[in-house]
This record gives structure tokens, C-alpha cells and sequence, in this order.
């Protein structure tokens, strides 16, 4: 067996009292939990609106050829390793770099995602209000009618010019949305919307005041939830308790004025239609995995060496896919809705910033009992922000915890420690720069895991190798895994994901971002990149020889093992005697 000392590594300790999920299901409902990453859904109508059930066909299509059999390999790294996104790379040391850009890529998106639990805050304090602010009764207590905003609870017309040449104009009445302008007062300058336009940075002190409730409130879930087994229980919960609040509001939606399920189900299936449900299956790319993109392979880690990934790789992405519908529909319904309360035609516009966050609440306020249907979907979008921040902390804690003998030592003041290093960071979030241009983190980001996914084939099916990866996988399931297979992972989810990365570069956009944004999106995103191939030559410099001798080591598993000593065994004694193991460890073109 290959040890580490050679290319100038510690020795790889495993823990075997990290823990494991009290049951199995733990895992699934964890995975569950990162499809509701919701930065995708601030910008769902791109992928939903006017296009029906239909155009999310391609969403299947994408699962079959890429989303399962990513998801096996992400689940086979931790599973067999039983390590986070870091140590899982013993199986190739020269690329151990990919698991530290997953630690940076988690935290870019950690310190911009608690407007995601700081939104939902804002309403759910303010629905205890008798008269919800954001109704059209609420509305006038507060909103300055000088500044000739026609809204949606007055249809009056009040149209604006535009000018497209000398000889060409047009006019179009644009009505605004009575939450959309109740989140947007908390900001002198978005009141008017010279957000985009303005060179001056303001800090709202209310939404100060909600990010530290959101931190605070993880704070609280770590503190009471850190060890494995507990935290599979909270977020096993919460995941039920959010789908079940889903699925509810889903039904009371149908209900709006206007929305009919007939409408959603029953579209022209066109090639528009199927190209923009293709496109949304790309941006799904950045969720399935966990926003550090390497969140499947720290929570698989904590599986039974056992456990049959290969289906619960289908159970998985069928259940993020069902989610990505579920919002995707909800947010289609309130399109329908806005559209159909102000006539919408080529002369009438509605702005419908965030559907699924502000917009939403003014179509609540329009139901009975409004008081009570804001606190139930704010709160359900509430717990999915919560358990998306969680879990990629706890991700991120047990991968570090792995690799540094040292830090699993002070576990709790790493886990505060880094708590309270994310919340401080987090506050410039509330800007109103902040708080408008995260987007420029998230987007980065999809270039980025882009990347480290065709690299984690490369590593696995070429590097380590097909049929080592085979053997491996066989052994640990228990049973033979059909070439096909192999070949998908092998040919065709690449050309998916080259396609993709093609497609993140003409969607790389910053032109309209403020230069700490861009500035924060190169330190967080585009410069820890450059730590695979330090890593790499790193630990060149450290291994002895030639250097194609050394370029070689360092590319073989090194202490790559079941670390229960029964697998463990039984691996070893399925490989055979010394020879043939020194053989399997040794990367030969042969081999590939």
C-alpha cells in the first residue's frame, strides 16, 4: 500500500467515532435539503414564466445523463473514503487543491445567503401587524405617493414616455408591487430605484438587526445540533416540515385570482418553451451538489460502508428535481397572477422583483386570513434557508475537522469561531449594494463547479482510472456495475459539462456590479482556483526522484482504504497479495 510519507504528506488518521447517520434515509433528506439553495429562485421566471409543466421536461433528460451519474461518483468519494471534500482526495494527492476551492466556493456563498433568512424575517415579524404594511390598507401609512409610482392597488394609469429616437417613442405604464416597495423603503436609495445608479453605499441598520437574528438562530442550531446523529435528526425535520409547508401553499396558490392549474399544465409545448427549460436544467448545475460542491461527498461520508449510493443517487435527484418544479410552479403562479389583476399587454408592465421572496407577499395580503398565510410561507422559506446555511457549515466543519487532526481538537471554538467570522463578514450584505449585486458571487460560482466537476472525472475515471473506480465501486456495493454506466460517466457527462462551461463564460456579466463585489468575487471564486494547481506543484516539490517518477506518485491513491479494519480487510484480500496491489496503485496508461 502506498503511504503517504513518500510524496511528503502526513499519514491519513481516520476517525472512527465522527459518527454516522442514524438512518440511512438521513443522507436523502440531507441532499433533499440542497436543492433549496434559493438563489436560483430569485431569477425562476427566467426559466418558468409562460412556458408551463411542459418546458421542464429537459430536467429529466439532464437527470438521466448527468445529475445521477455525478451524483454516484460525488457519493462514491465520501462513502468510500468515510472523509470530507478534502481528505476524499487521498485517491489522487496532486489534486487535493479541489477540495479547498470547495471550501472557499462554500464560503463566498455563506456570506451573502443570509438575505435569504433575513427576507423571510422581515415579513414574519411585520405579519403579526394588524394591518400587514405591504396591503393596500397598510400601504398608505407609509408610502410616498409624490414620487409617482403607480402600484398595484392602483391601476390608475400613469404612463411614461420613451424615447427611442427622434422619431420614435412609445408609452407604457409600469406598476410596482406594494411589498417589492415596502423591502426597497428600508433603503434611502432604492426607494427610488437609483440603486443601480448610485455611487454612494448605505447601511441599513433594520436589516443589521435581521442578519444577526439569522446568525444568531445558527449559532443556536450548532449548539444544540453539532454531533452527526442529532444534526440528521434536525435536518430530517426540517426538510419534512418545509416540503409539507411547500405542498401547502402550493394548493392555497391555485386559489389567486386568475391561477388556474388547467393554465399551468395546459401549454403549447414549442421550441422556445423546451430551450428555456433546457437552460434552467444548466443553472441546476450549481445547486444539485451543495453550493461548495462538495457537500454530496462530506454527507456521504457519514453513510454505512454499505449502502446502495447507486440508488439512492435516483432517489436523490428525483427529489430535488420534484422540488425545483414545486417553486418553479409557485413562482409561474404568481407571474399569472400580477399579469392578470393589471391587464398586462405591450402598454402595461409590472415589476416583479424576487417573485418568490417580496413579490409574494403582496399576493398573500389578497387572501383571507393574509396574516396567517404570509407567517406559514415566509416561515416555510425561512427553514429552507436554514437548513442550506447549516448544512454547508457542517459540511464544511467535518472536511476541515478531517484533514487537521489539530482543529477536531477545539471543535466548538472552530465552529463559533467561524460562525461569527461568517455573520461579520455577512453585514456588507446589508448595503443596498450589497444586498442587489450578490449575484455576482453566484454567478461566478457556476463557472467555477462547472470546472470542478469535469476535473472530478478526470481525476476519478482517468487519473485513478475506469477500472480501478469499478472495482472499487463493486466492492463496496456488493455488486457488478454495468460498463454503460462507466461509459456515460466516462464520454458523455464531459461533453454535458464542457457545453456548460462554455455556456458559464457568456453568462460571466459584471458590468453593472460595484467593484467590491467583483473584488470579493475574485478573492472568494476565481482565485482559490489557482490552489489545484498549486497544490499540485506543491507537492511535487516534496516527493523524491525524477521528475516523471514524482509527477506519477504523487498522482497514485495514497492511504486510499475502507477505513473500518473490517472492510478494510476484506478489501485488501480482495486485491490479493502485495504485488497485485502495488500493481493497482501504479498509474499506467494501461490502466485507463
Amino acid at each position: 500500500m502506498v503511504s503517504s510519507d513518500g510524496i511528503g504528506l502526513k499519514p491519513f488518521s481516520s476517525n472512527l467515532n465522527r459518527g454516522k447517520w442514524e438512518k440511512p434515509s438521513d443522507y436523502l433528506f440531507a441532499c433533499f435539503g440542497l436543492a433549496l439553495k434559493m438563489d436560483i429562485f430569485v431569477d425562476t421566471y427566467w426559466f418558468y414564466f409562460d412556458t408551463g409543466i411542459f418546458a421542464m421536461l429537459p430536467h429529466f433528460l439532464y437527470m438521466v445523463i448527468y445529475l445521477v451519474p455525478i451524483m454516484v461518483v460525488h457519493s462514491f468519494m465520501g462513502q468510500f473514503s468515510s472523509s470530507g471534500f478534502i481528505s476524499a482526495f487521498r485517491l489522487s494527492p496532486c489534486f487535493k487543491g479541489m477540495g479547498y476551492v470547495s471550501v472557499f466556493l462554500t464560503i463566498s456563498m455563506l456570506i451573502y445567503y443570509s438575505i435569504f433568512a433575513a427576507v423571510p424575517l422581515l415579513f414574519i415579524i411585520n405579519s403579526f401587524r394588524p394591518t400587514l404594511p405591504w396591503s393596500c390598507e397598510g400601504l398608505k401609512t407609509w408610502h410616498n405617493e409624490s414620487l409617482g409610482q403607480s402600484t398595484t392597488c392602483n391601476l390608475t394609469e400613469i404612463a411614461n414616455t420613451f424615447q427611442i429616437d427622434n422619431e420614435t417613442s412609445f408609452e407604457l405604464t409600469i406598476f410596482y408591487i406594494p411589498s417589492v416597495l415596502y423591502f426597497q423603503n428600508h433603503f434611502e436609495t432604492l426607494k427610488d430605484d437609483r440603486s443601480l445608479y448610485s455611487m454612494d453605499y448605505e447601511l441599513s441598520w433594520h436589516f443589521v438587526g435581521l442578519f444577526a437574528l439569522a446568525w444568531a438562530m445558527i449559532a443556536i442550531i450548532f449548539h444544540n445540533f453539532s454531533e452527526t446523529v442529532k444534526f440528521g435528526k434536525f435536518i430530517r425535520n426540517m426538510v419534512i416540515g418545509t416540503l409539507v409547508l411547500l405542498l401547502v401553499c402550493f394548493v392555497r396558490f391555485l386559489y389567486l385570482p386568475g391561477v388556474h392549474l388547467g393554465d399551468i399544465i395546459d401549454r403549447n409545448l414549442d421550441a422556445d418553451s423546451m430551450a428555456m427549460g433546457a437552460t434552467s436544467t444548466f443553472v441546476l448545475v450549481l445547486h444539485a451538489f451543495g453550493a461548495g460542491w462538495g457537500s454530496v461527498i462530506a454527507l456521504s461520508s457519514f453513510n454505512g460502508f454499505k449502502t446502495n449510493i447507486m440508488s439512492y443517487s435516483w432517489v436523490i435527484s428525483c427529489g430535488q428535481i420534484f422540488i425545483y418544479i414545486m417553486f418553479g410552479l409557485v413562482s409561474l403562479m404568481l407571474h399569472h397572477y400580477f399579469n392578470v389583476i393589471t391587464d398586462t399587454s405591450f402598454n402595461n408592465y409590472v415589476l416583479k422583483h424576487w417573485v418568490l421572496f417580496l413579490s409574494s407577499a403582496s399576493a398573500l395580503s389578497s387572501l383571507g386570513w393574509p396574516n396567517m398565510w404570509t407567517f406559514v410561507y415566509y416561515t416555510m422559506l425561512l427553514m429552507a434557508a436554514l437548513i442550506v446555511m447549516t448544512t454547508q457549515i457542517f459540511t464544511v466543519l467535518q472536511s476541515l475537522f478531517d484533514e487537521f487532526d489539530e482543529l477536531s481538537m477545539r471543535k466548538q471554538e472552530v465552529t463559533f469561531g467561524l460562525i461569527g467570522a461568517l455573520a461579520f463578514s455577512s453585514f456588507f450584505f446589508c448595503t443596498n449594494h450589497g444586498i442587489i449585486h450578490f449575484a455576482a458571487l453566484s454567478l461566478d460560482a457556476i463557472f467555477s463547479q462547472t470546472l470542478l466537476h469535469l476535473m472530478l472525472l478526470f481525476v476519478v475515471l482517468w487519473i485513478y482510472g475506469r477500472k480501478r473506480f469499478q472495482r472499487d465501486i463493486e466492492f463496496m456495493l456488493g455488486k457488478q456495475i454495468p460498463s454503460w454506466k462507466i461509459f456515460i460517466l466516462r464520454f458523455v457527462a464531459p461533453i454535458i459539462l464542457v457545453i456548460c462551461l462554455l455556456a458559464a463564460v457568456s453568462v460571466a456579466e459584471h458590468t453593472h456590479f460595484p467593484a467590491v463585489v467583483l473584488w470579493m468575487s475574485i478573492i472568494l471564486v476565481g482565485l482559490p482556483i489557482l490552489a489545484i494547481p498549486g497544490y499540485g506543484f506543491f507537492y511535487l516539490s516534496q516527493s523524491p526522484g525524477t521528475y516523471r517518477d514524482r509527477l506519477r506518485r504523487i498522482c497514485q491513491p495514497t492511504d486510499w482504504y475502507p477505513v473500518e479494519m473490517e472492510y478494510r480487510q476484506q478489501y485488501e484480500e480482495a486485491l490479493g497479495n502485495s504485488e497485485m496491489i502495488h500493481q493497482m496503485f501504479q498509474v499506467t496508461e494501461s490502466v485507463n
